[in-house]
């Protein structure tokens, strides 16, 4: 992998897959390789990570291409949603995501 030494990637999977963000399994035994998943908790940080990407695309000087949908092209928009419900919230202001938490 070009841009980060073998070394410091193993170290930062390591990490990752010690804090549950990631689980190893094996494919190779010679040589030792691994393929890495998400759990659970990891694709719930992921949808996290994708939302701070988001908003620093948008603070960034530079021209960012941002999140499109698949299907029809439209750039996403991130929205607080009711998974019991299955409604989407309006216009949420930050005092009210801190009374959804």
């Amino acid at each position: 992998m070009a841009g980060i030494a073998p070394n410091v990637l193993s170290q930062r999977l390591r990490t990752l897959e010690q804090h549950g963000v990631v689980v190893a399994s094996p494919y190779s035994e010679r040589p030792p390789r691994f393929v890495y998943q998400l759990t659970a908790a990891g694709a719930e940080l992921a949808g996290a990570l994708r939302l701070l990407a988001q908003w620093g695309a948008g603070q960034s000087p530079d021209t960012v291409e941002p999140l499109r949908h698949a299907p029809c092209g439209t750039p996403l928009e991130a929205r607080w949603y009711c998974p019991t419900c299955a409604q989407v919230e309006g216009d949420t202001t930050a005092e009210d995501a801190v009374r959804f938490l």
